[in-house]
Order: C-alpha cells, then structure tokens, then sequence
C-alpha cells in the first residue's frame, strides 16, 4: 500500500498540473477554404490537398500536432470530399470529426460552428490548414495555459501583427495594418479555451473574421508566445516550388 504522503505529495499535484491538462486535447483545424490565390491549382482541389514532396499540406499540418492531441474538429467546405477521403475517420491516432462550413462566411463562423463540440472552459489547439510548421515549437505552446506562435516576418503586413510585453506575452494584435508597429506575427498557431465564442467575429471584406475575436480574448486573458523554429507559409502558387526546397533541406 502506497503510504498517504505519496498521495499528497506526489499523485495530487500532478493531477492539477499543466502537463495532466495537456493529455487530452482537442485541436480544431479551419480547412474550409477554396484557396483562391492558389488558381488555378484549387480548380481541382482545395487548398489544404495542395501538394509539397507528394503530401498534402493538411498531412503536414497533422503530423506535427503534439501527442497529447487526441482529436480534431476539420472544419471543412469547398471540395470537402477530397479531404474526408483521403483522411478518413482517423490520421496518426488522431480521431476526424468533420464539421461542415457551407457557406463562405469567414474564419470567425468556422471556429464558432466548433463550439458544440467542446465542453466550457475547455482548452484547445485552433490552427489553418495551409501553413507548416515544426512539431517541437508547437509542443512547447502547451506548456503555457494560452499561448500563440510567433515569427519574424520580412512584410508583416500580410499577417496578424503582435506586440509584446516585456515578460513574453502578447499586447496587441493588428491585423494585416499598413503601417505595422513590429515584424512580429502570429501565422496560425493558438492555444486558447472556450471563451473565446464569448467575442464576436469582425466584418472584413464582408466576411466574419476570427481575429477581432482573438484580440478580445487577449484583452481579457494572459497570452503567451512561442518562436516557431521552422515555418513555411503557402499564399501563391510559387510558394510550393520553395516549401519543397525547404523541406529538402529538412529531410
């Protein structure tokens, strides 16, 4: 028999700490998306199925989820088929549960049509389905409570630009602003929770945006950063051609 301050001392912490809170996570992936910057390469597919090396982008994007990352709420639309075919009910251990996006309403609508897949207050991992990254940068956003990866960017204008505070956590985010405070951005990787359908999308372009919704919850919650190690972004056809010669290099 295991003596009580084994109990106390030992099992009850680790039970409480962050680590026990990893173990089973959700991840929600926004693959809904035509990709029309990609023409005439998404006529075919959608943008998530593009190819770098013979794998899907959305390959990449799953195989370097964390271990403790049980499942994955795909938000899916144009093309949806492609995907579900090819990825089934289950990818590496990880179990699929397809959410359709039927119409083209934005980021922000995608992420809330998530919400009755996930208890209150639960902690999750939101990413898109069009960017690479490396395993090892994502493992270490769980070991903040909330936490988004950053980067350098040479024209961060194109992305969500980050200020930050001086103990690593996150000020502000712009999106996309002409005139950018910092190079910093947060490409497409957050650990957040369930507060966040607490915050209303933004109008851009006539779509519901998910970033005036992440700029609520950083208001209200303490966010950390990260620094991805290895990031490939794919906005253009051409940027194929250079993520494959990245991933060369990595291989």
């Amino acid at each position: 028999m295991w003596p009580p301050f084994f109990f106390l001392n030992i099992v009850v912490p680790l039970l409480f700490s962050t680590a026990f809170y990893n173990f089973f996570m959700k991840a929600i992936i926004a693959a809904a998306g035509e990709g029309k910057r990609m023409l005439p390469l998404t006529l075919e597919k959608p943008k998530p199925m593009l190819e770098v090396l013979g794998k899907p982008l959305l390959a990449y994007i799953l195989e370097s989820l964390p271990d403790e990352i049980d499942e994955v709420l795909m938000v899916v639309g144009y093309k949806r088929e492609i995907i579900q075919n090819y990825f089934g009910e289950s990818y590496q251990n990880k179990k699929i549960t397809y959410i359709v996006q039927e119409k083209k309403t934005g980021t922000g609508d995608a992420v809330l049509l998530c919400k009755p897949y996930l208890k209150e207050g639960e902690r999750f991992l939101l990413s898109w389905a069009d960017d690479i990254y490396d395993k090892g940068s994502i493992e270490r956003c769980l070991t903040h409570e909330y936490c988004f990866l950053v980067v350098d960017a040479e024209d961060p204008r194109r992305y969500g630009v980050v200020l930050l505070n001086d103990d690593g956590s996150i000020k502000e985010l712009k999106e996309k602003p002409e005139h950018p405070k910092s190079n910093t951005i947060a490409p497409g990787i957050y650990i957040i929770d369930t507060s966040i359908f607490n915050y209303s999308p933004g109008v851009i372009h006539g779509e519901n945006h998910l970033t005036p919704m992440l700029d609520q919850f950083i208001r209200n919650h303490k966010v950390f950063t990260e620094r991805a190690h290895f990031w490939i972004t794919i906005g253009f056809p051409d940027d194929l051609r250079v993520a494959e010669e990245k991933m060369k290099s990595r291989i």
